[in-house]
């Protein structure tokens, strides 16, 4: 049996009620073209026309593109572009890939069944960012229904109300949060919490947000130590070099550095020439691990864990600069295909809402030098780890969970190292972008090892949620 594959992408423009007419259509055109093949775009397809006149009886046309109700990162950079080249009437613009794909016995088509097509429309998309576009998409509107907000009757119920809403809303609310949130409401606010505190509560005050283990009371053989796991790191640094300027009060670390020629603009806020100027910088330092959504999801996941750390580079102090950055991972057995190592064991079972080690660790590293790429900072070094054992005692030792770790460094000038300070009377904001059922559920599922169970499904929209959402 062999198999014909043929391919095509598949660019969906939207324009902010103007048609793409003229100039802007020859600028577009050129833009989504090849320099080497300046005549392989076309405002029609075609692989449909070529399926259309085959009749279509022997062969499957499969278009697989990004999930619409979400901008992707690739049309922000294309609107960009366009903007840049005067065509300022385009929105959004997607991008899709189509498979004209034909199974041949013996030199003859032959048909391929609904258990065929199942199997390989799964194998050519991710179900996180991708879907299947059964027929090409007219608008980028999507109908899907907002799901009302609701009390939770604390007043009547009590706790149980609470538990509840855990359970149904998948908050991994724990014995001790259920406990303070229905003393709270019901004896000093006086009134229900709505599902939308509850999902805030949830992810605000979560594990993986707050870090109540680290900062919480420490018993060793029922004796309560004078300090936290979190006091205990922070001591180190009474005895730690003198040279250090941030630390445990920001989203990185920094050191004093030195003074540094810098390109700056002559008139900062509008086009102006460049000139050099010496400023104090200092080198900055973060790391993060994103290893639930990269379990989950490897690419999404890995990428968003470079994005998220971007961000606290960014958001040190009162602005900072990144520079480089690394990723590293640990995964289990690879069993990779005609491979075989003696201490791997393929009939040992998998998490089924994780990913395989194996797509860990190519789809992982792709995710993250992609983000990276995008954005302009290289990854310049790592490590990947595979380890997988089954002891005489019969003890697993694997990596199912893997790790997924990426560190970066940046520079900050002398005047940004220190935030502003609050004062009595400022609004406390917050500010993000669109928020669906799928979007606010990250910390919580991110800390169920610790604070409660978790499902399968509920994985899945909160490994979406961080790859949809945050980049």
């Amino acid at each position: 049996m062999a198999m014909s594959v043929q391919t095509e992408l598949c660019y969906y423009v939207a324009t902010g009620g103007d048609e793409l007419t003229g100039d802007a259509e020859r600028k577009m055109l050129w833009l989504l073209s090849s320099p080497l093949h300046p005549d392989s775009v076309s405002r029609s397809s075609f692989l449909s026309s070529s399926f259309a006149q085959s009749g279509g009886e022997c062969g499957l046309l499969v278009e697989i593109g990004p999930r619409l109700n979400f901008c992707t990162a690739f049309s922000t950079n294309t609107v960009s572009v366009c903007r840049a080249v005067g065509v300022d009437c385009v929105t959004r613009v997607e991008r899709s890939l189509r498979y004209w794909i034909r199974v041949f016995r013996d030199g003859e088509a032959v048909d391929i069944t609904s258990q065929q097509e199942e199997a390989m429309v799964a194998r050519l998309h991710d179900r996180m960012t991708q879907c299947r576009y059964v027929k090409p998409p007219k608008s980028f509107r999507v109908d899907q229904a907002v799901a009302a907000w609701y009390d939770v009757d604390v007043l009547a119920e009590g706790r149980v109300a609470l538990e509840k809403a855990s359970a149904q809303l998948g908050l991994g609310f724990d014995a001790w949060d259920l406990d303070y949130y229905s003393q709270l409401f019901r004896d000093k606010i006086g009134r229900n919490p709505t599902s939308v505190e509850c999902f805030d509560l949830a992810q605000s005050n979560s594990e993986h947000s707050r870090h109540w283990f680290f900062k919480g009371r420490m018993v060793i053989d029922g004796e309560e130590q004078a300090h936290s796991l979190l006091d205990l790191i922070m001591a180190t640094q009474r005895t730690s070099n003198a040279n250090s300027l941030i630390a445990f009060c920001d989203n990185s670390s920094a050191i004093r550095g030195c003074e540094v020629g810098t390109l700056c603009p002559v008139a900062p806020g509008q086009m102006s020439a460049l000139h050099v100027v010496p400023r104090l910088k200092h080198p900055i330092l973060t790391a993060e691990t994103h290893n639930f959504p990269t379990g989950v999801a490897p690419f999404p996941g890995a990428e968003t864990g470079i994005g998220g750390r971007l961000r606290d580079v960014h958001a040190t102090g009162r602005g900072a600069h990144v520079v480089a950055g690394t990723a590293g991972y640990s995964f289990g057995n690879l069993l990779l295909p005609g491979y075989v190592l003696p201490w791997e064991d393929a009939s040992l079972p998998y998490p089924s809402n994780l990913a395989r080690p194996l797509e860990v660790a190519v789809e992982a590293s792709n995710g993250a030098s992609d983000y990276g790429n995008k954005f302009g900072e290289p990854i310049v070094c790592g490590f990947a780890r595979s380890f997988g054992l089954l002891l005489s005692s019969g003890d697993r030792r694997e990596y199912l969970k893997p790790i997924m770790f990426t560190g970066g460094v940046g520079n900050i000038d002398e005047g940004q190292c220190r935030k502003d300070s609050a004062e009595v009377g400022m609004l406390v904001v917050k500010l993000g972008g669109p928020v669906y059922r799928l979007g606010v559920g990250g910390g919580a599922a991110s800390s169920t090892s610790v604070q409660g169970d978790s499902t399968d499904e509920r994985d899945f929209g909160c490994a979406r949620a961080t790859a949809d959402i945050l980049p």
